[in-house]
């Protein structure tokens, strides 16, 4: 272990850096994300040494995971997936005036998240990886439902108007191939779609050309306050450890455990994160609206969340998300044994995994800071600037998924559809967390059928399902006991 962490903090550091900042570059522009640049760098690694090829993908993995920050705070555009979340707080706290306040405190909740997963990584690998490997199916669709009953949390106004967009995207999810039979469904004879919607495509559309169209009617500056104080001096303030310190404790913990669990991801974790934020705190109104908590909640979790993905990684070799996909195929590349017996035969390499996530938390937190007063003042710009690389970024995304002109058309047809929402008020936030979201339940609770006889008791009888379907039951109560209070008192008033 010891000679494992030398050649990190030593020879390994160059790759760690360049891994870090390219990461971080790459997942700021929306359009482009940590498994393209993944994927596109795993053939530059061939003539590698096996050590310094793992810690140039996972130095990008965790960069690319905190770039997506950047313009989601900035923009409302955001650079990967699990920034998603970022966009309802980040976003309005800078066009208040705030982007470096914003981006401090992302800065700060990215690197303490990145921590707790990390000590969760090198302490308790393979206990964690055990527990997380016995949840069935069951239970991991139990964790859905907690996810799609909290869609309220990121639903500002209406909870109508909230779950009928979550109902858009659960439909949007489900052409393609059935999960459990494998016949096509609701392709209507076009082959385009036998593969479904590719999410990718989808997010593009309704996240950021639909913003794009939306700012392309207004050339200004994201915002018009134009003293370049309030954005360049930004710093991170140490006291926002104690005055936040439970909620970086709540969502790190959420994003660790949610990150070890094979199939969920950064983006579950962040809204899980979030949502518990929300339904905790002494002012929920103000999420959406540029909570400093939301932003804390986001970002701490979706990092601790990619962390927390290497732990089935090294300890099983099972890949909970499709970049630790790659990393699983970078592994066999260079003739390792991921799963059980990496620890037994190479335990130089997983140590290696272990310290590269350390030293790349660590040298994000670095970049990020020397580059944050520059980025901040992205907010000043013309957005006649930035609208047009975003749009080319987009179309390469979009296309280099699947290298189809369709994929093109679904993120055009989507960005129509996201703008005309944004104009009938139809948040898009429960549209994305139910198009994520509605495959896994669906392959997870028909999987449970077929596991126990077409029986649903085992959800109410084992322990674990029946207490996430218990927090799914209280936190559909919450939303709508909310729901009534608010038009009583607005009816009062």
């Amino acid at each position: 272990m010891v000679e494992a962490f030398q050649h990190v903090f030593t020879n390994g550091l160059l790759w760690v850096l360049i891994g870090t900042a390219s990461g971080i570059f790459i997942g700021s522009i929306p359009g482009l994300s940590g498994a393209m640049i993944i994927s596109l760098a795993l053939p530059m690694t061939y003539f590698m040494d096996g050590p310094d090829a793992l810690l140039l993908l996972v130095s990008m993995y965790i960069g690319a995971t905190t770039g997506g920050l950047i313009s989601a705070t900035l923009m409302r555009m955001p650079g990967t997936e699990s920034a998603i979340m970022t966009t309802l707080d980040g976003y309005p706290m800078a066009a208040r005036g705030e982007p470096g306040r914003a981006l401090g405190l992302g800065i700060l909740a990215s690197f303490v998240g990145g921590t707790l997963a990390w000590i969760v990584l090198a302490l308790l690998s393979p206990p964690l990886s055990k527990i997380a490997v016995r949840f069935g199916p069951y239970e991991i669709f139990a964790m859905t439902v907690v996810a799609l009953s909290l869609i309220a949390a990121v639903s500002r106004g209406s909870l109508v108007s909230g779950l009928l967009s979550a109902a858009f995207g659960a439909l949007v999810s489900l052409p393609g191939v059935d999960p459990v039979s494998g016949e096509l469904r609701m392709t209507f004879g076009w082959h385009a779609l036998d593969n479904g919607l590719t999410l990718l495509p989808v997010i593009l559309g309704a996240l950021v050309l639909s913003q794009l169209l939306e700012d392309s009617g207004d050339p200004t500056p994201i915002t018009r306050d134009r003293t370049p104080s309030r954005a360049g001096g930004v710093s991170i303030r140490g006291r926002d450890l104690l005055a936040y310190a439970w909620s970086f404790v709540r969502s790190g913990l959420t994003g660790t455990w949610i990150g070890i669990l094979p199939g969920v991801g950064g983006t579950t974790a962040s809204i899980a994160a979030y949502s518990l934020e929300k339904a905790v705190s002494k002012h929920p109104e103000r999420f959406g609206e540029g909570a400093e908590e939301g932003i804390i909640a986001a970002e701490t979790a979706n990092n601790a969340g990619t962390v927390g993905s290497l732990v089935p990684l090294i300890t099983l070799g099972i890949p909970g998300s499709v970049i630790t996909a790659v990393l699983l195929g970078a592994m066999v590349i260079h003739n390792l044994n991921p799963g059980p017996l990496l620890f037994a035969h190479n335990p130089e390499i997983a140590y290696t995994v272990i310290g590269g996530a350390l030293a790349s938390n660590v040298a994000m937190l670095v970049i990020m800071l020397l580059a944050t007063p520059l980025l901040a003042r992205l907010m000043y710009v013309n957005k006649a600037w930035l609208l047009p690389p975003i749009v080319v970024f987009c179309v390469i995304g979009a296309f280099s998924v699947s290298n189809r002109y369709f994929d093109v058309g679904v993120m055009v047809a989507f960005a129509a559809i996201g703008f005309l929402m944004n104009r009938a008020r139809i948040p898009t936030g429960p549209f994305i967390i139910a198009y994520v979201l509605t495959p896994m339940a669906e392959e997870s609770l028909r999987s449970g059928l077929v596991l126990y006889g077409g029986s649903f008791l085992p959800l109410l009888t084992r322990p674990a399902p029946a207490l996430f379907l218990g927090i799914a039951a209280v936190s559909v109560g919450a939303a709508l006991w909310g729901e009534v209070r608010s038009r009583r008192q607005g009816q009062l008033s």
